[in-house]
């Protein structure tokens, strides 16, 4: 155990895994500061740049990245009272009235602090458990895994919201979405539409980028404005070394909160947003003089700070022990695992362990280095706040359409970018949680695998198996505790929703589980006309699934049919009394549509730097001396990155291939 975590430890600081770190840490304090990024939407974003890299470089680049943002999201939490991510809304209540009073300075210093202590708490509880966890994970055989698949989707789903039926329903989609190709027994091909580039199965890198990635872009895109309000000379600073000495004044609470971020890590399904308000509900609930608690108390800035760090170690356990990812961000790093071949389980705990101790490494060390660099760059990082969204946003989606293309270098990648894009924002919009959704897909080729195994292998009677009753009772507990904890969310709305997922369109909500429910019958109606070998999984799944679904379609429409008539909506009409959000969402994917037909005809060389400029001059209204510059930057990032450095096989245009001959 010693050899292997000093082999991780060699291994993390050797070079170029370094060189990744560093630059991860970079990024993730980049899509930490800013409002309507995040660790989830890094992740997915940078996914596709591992390819080609070893393991150990692949993942200090997406862990560094991932370690920090829960560190650079209090920056504008506590400026300007906006909490760029989830995991810093309750560092708000206290951190902004401290900023108001003058005290920015001293909440910073407190937040990075704790942050770092946290975050090397939370990997060294990782690196620590490993001999607790490895002999529990060797004794696992096949049918436990597919019970631990079932768990962690049940676990995912029951937690994703207001509403259970839809967790558990988007989560069987998943499954459903990933029943798509080939299948693994015999060489029939399931759910393709005569459409070949269906065969392989859908890719995982654009699925995600599209579900996570575009509905914010989106938001940003529709919102037309600065990301702040609040003017720079507003903001101020100083006192950053009192804040780190608050850190050791309250370091018992500083403590408890990590070991509560911690527990909820271990935890699947929960991760840094529930770590946060728990950390801060006991922080509250355990002091003696309560009165300065949301009026700029720095105990509730470390409670909540310490806590959304230390999630991360408990995190990974989950996650690299079971295959059972502990966040949502951590169902993205499992496509990590697929890209360099690796599994988690057993082979994660014993041949590869060394890896497994680079990751603790690496999130040790991002920890400290991304807390150091924000207590010397604080003051410079938070300009970033203020940059206009319109700004931004054209480089952003430069490299999300640059991912989903580097993952098979097919158009078909980008148009199920713009799909799964599509779905991500209904689904956002209509209240139902994506979360579930990333990890069926991710788990469903594994599960079906271990159930023809444990099948052919036990019949039956692996049910009965004792770890597999075990993790059974686990599961009937856990939906029970769900709907249990939902009935009382109905009946107090100020609780944190554990979701991606926004409030909730209830006309939209009732026509996307109307549109589930058709297309989990037609998946049910085609699995018959495959041999029992292929379609056992599929209708293992797609039936209760469906059964789910139906209940959803009820209590949507008994929800649209109660809701009292409200009045005319206040937001402003545009082109044919339509909403102006909507025509700008629409007019946002009409551009990504224009990308994936101009592409076809000119390739990306000339239309990636177009689609810039001209999103600067056109939806932007910046000048031409800006877009250009922008777009020559876009241009050389092509040819110096995936040119040069990592050669990309870029689409052939027809129009170019006409006019060579």
């Amino acid at each position: 155990m010693i050899d292997a975590a000093v082999a991780g430890l060699i291994a993390a600081v050797a070079w170029p895994a370094v060189g990744y770190l560093f630059l991860g840490i970079a990024l993730g304090l980049y899509f930490g500061a800013v409002p309507g990024l995040s660790g989830l939407t890094g992740m997915a974003i940078l996914l596709p740049f591992t390819f080609g890299m070893d393991p150990v470089s692949a993942f200090s680049f997406l862990l560094g990245m991932y370690a920090v943002t829960t560190t650079s999201d209090s920056i504008t939490a506590i400026l300007i009272g906006v909490p760029a991510g989830a995991a810093a809304q309750a560092t708000v209540l206290d951190g902004y009235p401290m900023a108001k009073r003058g005290e920015a300075g001293r909440a910073f210093g407190a937040a990075f602090t704790c942050s770092a202590i946290g975050g090397v708490l939370g990997g060294l509880f990782m690196g620590l458990s490993i001999p607790i966890v490895q002999p529990l994970v060797l004794s696992f055989a096949k049918p436990e895994f597919f019970m631990l698949g079932l768990l962690g989707l049940t676990m995912v789903g029951s937690l994703s919201g207001r509403s259970v039926l839809k967790g558990m329903t988007v989560a069987g989609l998943g499954l459903l979405l990933s029943q798509i190709g080939y299948a693994e027994q015999i060489a029939i091909p399931r759910y393709w539409f005569n459409t070949t580039y269906l065969l392989d199965g859908l890719p995982l890198i654009p699925v995600v980028l599209g579900l996570f990635s575009l509905p914010e872009l989106v938001a940003l895109a529709v919102s037309n404005r600065s990301i702040s309000d609040v003017p720079r000379a507003t903001i101020s600073g100083g006192g950053i070394m009192a804040g780190v000495k608050d850190c050791f004044i309250h370091w018992w609470l500083l403590l408890r909160s990590a070991v509560i971020g911690m527990y909820i890590g271990i935890l699947p399904a929960l991760g840094p947003t529930i770590a946060d308000w728990v950390a801060y509900g006991h922080a509250v609930q355990s002091a003696k003089d309560k009165s300065q608690f949301g009026k700029g108390d720095v105990r509730g800035v470390i409670a909540p700070e310490t806590a959304n760090n230390s999630v991360k170690g408990g995190d990974l356990v989950p996650t690299v022990a079971f295959g059972i990812p502990g966040s949502a961000a951590m169902a993205i790093l499992l496509g990590a695992f697929l890209i360099q071949g690796l599994t988690p389980g057993p082979e994660m705990l014993t041949t590869k362990l060394h890896i497994t101790f680079s990751m603790m490494w690496t999130l040790i060390f991002a920890n400290i280095i991304g807390a150091l660099l924000l207590m010397a760059w604080a003051n410079q990082l938070q300009k970033i706040v203020f940059v206009p969204a319109n700004l931004i946003l054209p480089g952003i989606t430069f490299f999300v359409l640059i991912g989903a293309w580097t993952a098979g270098n097919n158009i078909g990648d980008w148009i199920t970018l713009i799909v799964f894009g599509i779905v991500g924002l209904v689904m956002k919009r209509a209240g139902w949680p994506r979360a579930p959704l990333i990890l069926g897909f991710i788990l469903g080729r594994i599960m079906e695998n271990s159930l023809h195994i444990s099948m052919q292998a036990y019949g039956m009677d692996w049910i009965f198996r004792p770890i597999c009753l075990a993790i059974l009772a686990a599961i009937v507990i856990t939906i029970f505790y769900a709907v249990r904890s939902h009935l009382r969310l109905k009946r107090d709305t100020t609780t944190v929703e554990v979701s991606d997922a926004e409030a909730g369109e209830p006309k939209l909500s009732l026509g996307l589980s109307i549109a589930i429910c058709a297309l989990l019958v037609y998946a049910i109606v085609t699995a018959f006309n495959w041999p029992p070998t292929v379609r056992l999984f599929p209708l293992a799944f797609s039936i209760p699934a469906l059964l789910l679904a139906v209940f959803a379609v009820y209590f949507d429409w008994r929800t649209v049919r109660l809701a009292p008539a409200g009045a005319p909506s206040a937001e402003p009409a545009g082109f044919g009394g339509f909403p102006v959000e909507l025509i700008r969402t629409f007019n946002f994917f009409a551009w990504m549509v224009g990308v994936v037909i101009a592409t076809v005809l000119l390739g990306q060389h000339i239309v990636m730097p177009a689609f810039i400029a001209l999103y600067l001059l056109v939806w932007g209204g910046y000048g031409w001396k800006l877009a250009l510059s922008y777009a020559a930057a876009g241009l050389a990032v092509l040819v110096v990155l995936f040119d040069y450095m990592s050669p990309t096989l870029w689409y052939p245009a027809v129009l170019l291939q006409w006019w060579n001959g």
